[in-house]
């Protein structure tokens, strides 16, 4: 590695580890953390509750890693996250893997460049929910597969099947299904159909099914034997079936209860932002190896590879298909996305008569990077007075250095990387130590967990009346918040939080209180502009107290 890649791959761990520091968020991520934290506190590790109550819908994996961390690191933002970043440097590392058994070391090099810079990427390794260690495995598994149909070493087959089972133990047979894809399409585009009748695969279904016993006996334990349980308002359901089929193809079919009536581009318009800086690229890079692919009737020669357009064409369509999708649902598609970018990038830089849509494409990123570099300026000053006015100048000077040394480098393809590197690494580094913390102090969830925590009050004493429970309390807390609307059931030394409009009710019902802690909630996942507007943004938030009842 030159001093320039170290001076990325610095900048960029920096960046990532900053990150740990932010609370974690409501409502998934915060919501995986505390269920790690209870399956620690229990040291059940077969069955899964969420607040004590039965928990079916993701694989423990992420459970049972973030409880070790703890374990070992205590509970806190570093060990839950800690776990999943270790799995998407794995990401990382396979992408560069992967593309080298294709191409050449620099379109390898790009590739992890540029599934370490996408912005979902940055955004996985704070916001940690199941999908990180997904694509972790995913990558891996591709990459080790890829690598045994090349050499026949059984060590990768063996390794690539243990990504699949590891990767199913996190959010399920989509893990198996994304690989498949891949390779189907590599091998139906090269004619290669031997390649589809071979015995290992038998090998590969014993050893994912024993990785799988221990979640599929957890499973079966704790609801096919006890139909009378009710979970999610029913009874007689069974783990097995929910994990293996309804969690994931019941969406297609309708089975799964799950619909917010996403469509075929709901995944693609989100990747406008979550594939930043790259997805016009990206975009640019599908069309074009489509269109080759199909100039040379859908057959590629034995040396070429179509694991990565056919994975993530497949990956998406199938996601495409789910009544219930969310954003990161395509990210484990990302190192797909990632190698495609890539060979595009590099066929722009070498091809000269694609010069024109290499200038085309500099000047056109550089007239939306600066409107971002304004936007984040903008967020540095206006919304939140919590925030140092030495970000905001340190952002304007930024600012102003990538536009000096745009205008200075002289070579195009220089200039659109360094463009595109220099504003994704500035703009999430103040989001991480400046505009994340500042939005947090709205999440009332880890404020008062926090501040729990460190007076050292007890959980089970702690109730919420008339107030929504979130579910970072429970996490930062180290314990259960409980909901609590009976007044006659609140005693003395209990602690109450409640909006300031419900004090009065505790008045009116002779309750001698004093006043712990204020605040403001709100729920930042809905961030919006009215709340960004100090201005408007008293008609959003609800004011909060913590209060003791004497």
């Amino acid at each position: 590695m030159n001093r320039n890649h170290l001076l990325i791959a610095g900048s960029l761990l920096l960046v990532y580890l900053i990150g740990f520091g932010i609370n974690i968020m409501d409502v998934d991520a915060a919501q995986y953390a505390s269920m790690s934290r209870e399956m620690l506190r229990s040291g059940n590790y077969l069955h899964v509750y969420d607040t004590g109550i039965e928990y079916l819908d993701k694989p423990p994996f992420l459970f049972w890693i973030s409880a070790l961390s703890m374990k070992i690191f205590g509970i806190n933002n570093f060990a839950y996250r800690l776990p999943s970043f270790l799995f998407a440097l794995l990401a990382v590392l396979s992408t560069y893997k992967l593309a080298k058994l294709f191409y050449d070391k620099k379109t390898a090099l790009l590739s992890a460049l540029i599934l370490a810079t996408s912005q979902g990427f940055f955004l996985m390794n704070h916001d940690v929910r199941t999908d990180t260690i997904l694509m972790g495995c995913v990558a891996f598994c591709v990459w080790q597969l890829a690598a045994w149909y090349q050499t026949n070493k059984i060590w990768h087959f063996i390794l690539g099947s243990i990504g699949i089972g590891i990767g199913m133990m996190t959010k399920g047979p989509i893990a198996l299904l994304v690989p498949c894809f891949g390779f189907f399409s590599h091998f139906l585009l090269q004619r290669n159909f031997k390649v589809f009748f071979k015995w290992e695969y038998i090998l590969a279904i014993l050893i994912i099914g024993v990785l799988l016993i221990p979640m599929s006996w957890g499973l079966y334990d704790q609801f096919d034997l006890h139909p009378e349980k009710i979970v999610n308002g029913k009874t007689g359901v069974s783990g097995l079936r929910f994990f293996y089929w309804t969690q994931s193809f019941g969406r297609i079919t309708g089975e799964s209860v799950w619909n917010n009536g996403a469509g075929i581009s709901f995944l693609l318009q989100n990747m406008l932002w979550s594939f930043l800086p790259w997805i016009l690229f990206f975009i640019a890079a599908l069309i074009w190896q489509i269109k080759n692919i199909a100039q040379k009737k859908f057959s590629i020669n034995k040396t070429a590879e179509a694991i990565c357009i056919g994975g993530f064409i497949l990956t998406y369509l199938s996601l495409g298909m789910s009544k219930y999708q969310l954003p990161h649902y395509i990210f484990v598609a990302f190192p797909f996305a990632a190698i495609i970018t890539a060979v595009y990038l590099n066929h722009l830089f070498e091809e000269r008569q694609d010069s024109k849509w290499l200038k085309v494409f500099t000047n056109m990123h550089v007239v939306i990077f600066s409107l971002l570099w304004i936007a984040i300026i903008l967020l540095l000053k206006i919304p939140f007075e919590t925030i140092h006015i030495l970000f905001f100048i340190l952002a304007i000077v930024l600012f102003v250095l990538m536009i000096y040394y745009f205008i200075r480098i002289k070579d195009y393809k220089n200039k659109l990387i360094f463009v595109c590197l220099f504003t994704i690494i500035g703009l999430n580094l103040f989001l991480n130590v400046a505009i994340y913390p500042a939005l947090l102090e709205y999440q009332t969830g880890s404020t008062v967990g926090k501040y729990i925590k460190k007076n050292q009050i007890n959980p089970n004493k702690v109730f919420t009346y008339q107030f929504s429970i979130m579910r970072s309390i429970h996490f930062y807390s180290d314990g259960f918040v409980r909901e609590q609307n009976n007044l006659d059931s609140i005693k003395s030394g209990d602690f109450i939080i409640t909006t300031e409009e419900k004090l009065n009710d505790l008045s009116n019902a002779k309750k001698n209180f004093s006043i712990l802690k204020t605040g403001e909630d709100f729920g930042i996942s809905r961030l919006s502009l009215i709340f960004l507007n100090p201005k408007s943004r008293k008609s959003l938030v609800t004011k909060y107290a913590l209060i003791k009842i004497n």
